[in-house]
Order: structure tokens, then sequence, then C-alpha cells
């Protein structure tokens, strides 16, 4: 009987890990539908290394450089390496797009073939990946010999979230499906998941998942009303319009715009639920006799002091991509008023304050929900 109880409690421990491991492969196998994009069937990504350059037909007018830069590459892998032959590389007189490659560097390079032979090869840019690849394995070590267990689910929640988005909401939002509900699903979906590797599946996790749901529904409802009223185009997402140039016009970009704001604020109401649940729970193991209502004061005084520094971390997390365009107003003496007013600005005004409410609305629902099912007993107060 021993046994069978030790074999289910190891079982138990470890299932979130199961879970884990299964929504993995199944993420990693399965087909977005796009794989066969027709701009690069007959095209094969891998890394060259630049052997010469020659920059003879770039122009350069300043900061600004235009035309060509032609380099003799090898390719380091694939069908073709080995092989030796000229790489090009255009230049569109864009600072943030463009690159200049010297000898020895690595490129990711995309080679367009027929029947065996090497047709051209285009520089895309620098090669990053066995860069990214270090820092990523670094990461991953540091974090397990920290946190253990906990730290290879954290990695698992990692992946599993970048899969889900890649392989999941991106080609539903791309088949026409309405944004904001494959949002609020995924939301949903990652919320659990993420929250039972925690917790395992116990009133700690249906506790942190409702109040962090029930802020991301609030953050939600409020993301669609600001929009409507600020009169924001979700044209103001980052090559939006390109997207609706490669064949997909009849895509809503402002339900785009709400399921973003949302989804960008649900790992900070994620993170807080979890806070305070932690926390509450706490509580009750160390006072057993709580009752119901002290341990919901108790949750709202944990969720004050957290709130205070959640909501300026959304704020640094939003704006922290605008530094350059705030430093452009500044330079040419741009009024204030004319600043906020402006359509980018606007959005991302409605982005930190809409999730700062659904932050502020996480806490005391959890420390509501936190009060009534984690408490061992009903009191009256």
């Amino acid at each position: 009987m021993t046994a069978g109880k030790r074999l289910r409690g190891g079982l138990a421990a470890y299932s979130p890990l199961l879970l884990g491991v299964l929504m993995l492969i199944v993420l990693v196998f399965l087909p977005t539908g796009y794989e066969d994009a027709v701009i690069y069937r007959e095209s094969i990504p891998c890394r060259v290394t630049i052997l010469e350059v020659d920059n003879e037909a770039i122009v350069s007018a300043g900061l600004i450089q235009s035309g060509e830069q032609f380099c003799k590459i090898r390719i380091e892998e694939g069908i073709f390496k080995g092989e030796e032959t000229t790489g090009y590389n255009l230049l569109s007189g864009s600072l943030e797009a463009d690159k200049i490659f010297s000898i020895g560097d690595s490129a990711l390079g995309v080679v367009s073939h027929s029947d065996g032979t090497i047709l051209s090869v285009n520089l895309m840019d620098h090669y990053r990946l066995d860069k990214m690849a270090i820092l990523g394995i670094l990461f991953a070590v540091f974090l397990i010999l920290f946190a253990g267990r906990k730290g290879v689910q954290s990695i698992m929640s990692f992946f599993i979230t970048i899969l889900s988005i890649w392989k999941i909401l991106i080609p539903l939002c791309l088949k026409g499906y309405n944004p904001i509900y494959a949002s609020l699903i995924l939301v949903a979906v990652l919320t659990f998941i993420i929250i039972v590797f925690v917790y395992g599946f116990d009133r700690r996790s249906l506790t942190a998942i409702l109040g962090s749901m029930l802020g991301v529904i609030a953050c939600c409802i409020m993301g669609i009303i600001g929009t409507s009223q600020f009169k924001i185009h979700g044209a103001v997402l980052s090559n939006s319009t390109s997207l609706l140039y490669s064949g997909y016009q009849d895509l809503n970009l402002t339900q785009l715009f709400m399921s973003s704001i949302f989804i960008g604020a649900s790992g900070a109401m994620m993170d807080l639920s979890v806070d305070i649940t932690s926390a509450v729970h706490e509580v009750v193991e160390k006072k057993p006799e709580i009752g119901r209502l002290e341990a919901i004061q108790s949750g709202m005084h944990i969720g004050r002091a957290a709130m205070g520094t959640m909501t300026t971390t959304l704020l640094l997390a939003y704006t922290g991509g605008y530094i350059a365009q705030l430093m452009t107003f500044m330079a040419q003496g741009t009024p204030v008023y004319n600043i906020l007013n402006y359509k980018y600005m606007a959005a991302e005004i409605l982005e930190t304050v809409v999730g700062s409410f659904g932050l502020v609305l996480v806490a005391p629902f959890t420390a509501i929900v936190a009060g009534c099912l984690l408490t061992h007993r009903k009191q009256t107060e």
C-alpha cells in the first residue's frame, strides 16, 4: 500500500514534466501549412564564409550606402558544401536593414539552384545562429544549476510558448481566424501549462490560473474599447503593411493590435498571480487556522506591494523600443502636446495603461480566489 502511494506520488510529481515533453514533441512536428512558401521553394539557406569582397559598385552618400557588394564565398553546409562562388549583397540605403561584409565573416546565404547547379547566392545577413545557440545553452545550464527540475520546466515552458505562437497562433491568424479569440485561447492554454509546471495539479494552480485569466480577459475588454476610442489602426504594428502587400489584404490588423495588448501583458499578470498565490499559500501553511477574509486581506497587501514595480516593468518593456523615436522628437523640438497625440505614441500609451489596468485587477482577483480556495476551512470572521 505504501509502495503504491509512493508510485502515485512520484507520477503526480513528474506528470507536469511528462505533459511538457509530450507537448514539445507534438509542437515540433506540427506543420504550419506554410513550409512550402513559393519564394523559397527552390532555395537553400546555409552558412557561407566570405573569402573576398568587391565594393566598387557601392555608392556612398554620407551615412547612406546603396548599390551592390560582390563577395567571393565558400559554402559551408548543405548539398553544395565546399563549393566557391559569388554572393550578392544588395544595399537599399536603409541603415536598419543593410549590412556590409568583410573578409572572414560568416554570413547566411540563400542559394538558388536548379538541377544541381547554383544559379545565385543572396547574402541575407551576418550568421548569428551559432552565437545564439551558445548563449541559449549557457542560459539553460545556469538555470538548471540554480533551479534544478524547475529550471528544466522553465526552459520547456519557454520553448512551448515560442512554438505555440509560431506554429499555432500565427498560422491561425494568417488563415483568417479572429486574432482575439485565437490569442485568448492560446494564452489560456499557455497559462495553464506554465502554472502547472510551477505548482503541479493542485489548488494553487487553479488559483493562479483563475486570477491570471480574469486579468487577461479584463485587459482584452479594455484593449478593445480603448483601441476603438483612441481610433488606433492596426497598421501601427511593425511590418503590418508589408503583410497586406504579401497577399493578405483581408487580415484585420486592428484586431491583431488588440490581441497584442493582452498577449504582451499576460506574462506579467501570470507572474503577479503566482507571487500572490505562493504568498497566500505560505501564510496558510504557517497559520492553518487563518480565515478566508484574513487570507484575502493578506493577498491584497502582497498585491499592493508588487503592483508598483510591475506597472513600471510594463512601462519600461513597452517604451524601450521607442528610445530613438523619442530622441528624434526632442532633437526636432516637437511639442509634447503633439507627441502624445501621434498614433504610434497613443498606441504605446494604450498598451501600457491597459496592461497596467490588467495588473491592478489581477491582484484582487487572485487574492479573493486564493482566500477562497487555499484556506483549510471556512471560518466566520
